[in-house]
């Protein structure tokens, strides 16, 4: 048994603003298979009157005192974000612990907050980049936690009801929880927290029974998804399950993913967009997660071009096995790294967030300086090697016009011949 509620504080000399990131161990990837979109519609509703007060008078002290209060749905938790002046943080930090230990659950506020979720799925339905995401989640994790969407699956979240959504409330404050305040603080707030309303009763220790153990998913037998779409562009997603943050290769993976496609420098935007001309936007998908990462080339392109786009993708991704880089452009990712640090940490809120992130993950405070320290020891042949671990088995998920989809499945079929 352990603490329940981990405090941590980061005073800085900001002009008297404060922000405070509350992290819950139960994200999407803790959802049943039969409840996809559960934990998003749980951490819509925390919001929506909690403690004494309903939602009218909640919305109406946080705004009175212009302060911002959300909650999110992660693969791996639910983040609860307070902003405010240092002078309203006393009358405002019992609010997240009101969202956690008494949050309402009104049946009219589940009936809203469903519905308003269910318009947002069927808005992306429209969207190519949101269509080709969800298809290649599903075969790099099937079923498995990773394998959908944090706001859910359409079908599910039709017969999800209140009932279903209680119990997943009544265990948020068993996990082993971070709590972390950054900016112009209080003085000895972090003394405090437990004896304020709201937090009081937060329990002492967690509750091991209770806790979500997901299981991330394992990788489909197929190796490619066509999502046919009447659309003008194409939308490609190329990659694999890596590893989790913190692991000893994902540094790593952060660098390769700053060479491939962090800025008009990158190697995708140099290849795809400034050589070829073939692609509208590239990017390089590489979230920081509890469980195997994604790394995701993705590129969106226009119909006549989608399959020398599809062939540049494949060339980017089989080099990295092949070949090793330049100490170039080994020396410019490391300088986008640590450029990429920096504006990670330039206000309260994100230095909170990132300070509850690493603690719940288990990583030291100061991980994030000794990642620093540890690229200048990262050599051209270690990103090789990882490639060589990470990268042999890619899948692909493509959406766009029927016609062209099957070309593309044809070059995806005939690639090692």
């Amino acid at each position: 048994m352990s603490a329940a509620l981990d405090v941590l504080v980061e005073p800085l000399a900001s002009p008297g603003v404060m922000a405070a990131k509350l992290w819950l161990p139960f994200g999407s990837a803790c959802d049943a298979t039969d409840q996809r979109g559960a934990h998003d519609l749980l951490a819509s509703l925390l919001s929506r009157g909690c403690g004494p007060y309903n939602p009218k008078e909640l919305a109406d002290v946080v705004e009175g005192c212009g302060a911002g209060l959300r909650c999110d749905a992660q693969e791996d938790g639910l983040l609860l974000s307070l902003r405010s002046t240092m002078d309203d943080a006393e009358q405002l930090l019992p609010l997240l612990g009101w969202m956690v230990l008494e949050p309402h659950l009104a049946p009219d506020q589940v009936a809203l907050e469903k519905s308003l979720t269910l318009q947002m799925l069927q808005r992306q339905r429209e969207d190519p980049f949101h269509i080709a995401a969800v298809a290649w989640r599903q075969l790099a994790f099937s079923d498995g936690g990773y394998g959908h969407d944090p706001m859910g699956v359409e079908s599910d979240l039709q017969t999800i009801e209140r009932q279903q959504i209680l119990p997943l409330a009544q265990r948020l404050p068993t996990g082993r929880s971070v709590l972390s305040l950054a900016g112009c603080l209080p003085e000895h707030i972090e003394n405090r927290i437990l004896a304020m309303d709201g937090f009081r009763a937060w329990p002492e220790t967690t509750g091991g029974s209770s806790a979500c153990r997901p299981k991330y998913g394992t990788s489909a037998a197929e190796t490619i998804r066509l999502e046919p779409m009447d659309t003008e562009q194409v939308v490609l997603m190329l990659g694999q399950a890596t590893v989790p943050h913190g692991h000893p290769d994902d540094l790593v993976l952060r660098l390769l993913q700053c060479h491939l496609g962090v800025g008009m420098s990158s190697l995708l935007f140099r290849r795809l967009r400034e050589e070829h001309g073939v692609a509208y936007e590239v990017a390089v998908h590489y979230p920081q997660l509890m469980g195997p990462a994604p790394f995701v080339l993705l590129a969106s392109t226009g119909i006549e071009r989608a399959e020398l786009s599809l062939r540049l993708l494949l060339q980017s991704w089989e080099e990295l096995c092949q070949t090793t880089l330049s100490q170039a452009d080994l020396t410019l990712a490391r300088a986008k790294f640590i450029g990429q640090m920096a504006q990670a940490r330039q206000t309260c809120s994100q230095r909170a967030e990132r300070s509850a992130q690493l603690r719940a993950m288990g990583l030291r405070d100061d991980y994030d300086q000794s990642c620093m320290d540890a690229i200048k020891a990262i050599t051209v042949e270690h990103i090789q090697e990882t490639c060589q671990r990470w990268f042999k088995q890619p899948q692909l998920s493509l959406c766009g016009p029927p016609s062209s989809l099957k070309r593309l499945e044809r070059i995806w079929a005939g690639r090692h011949q």
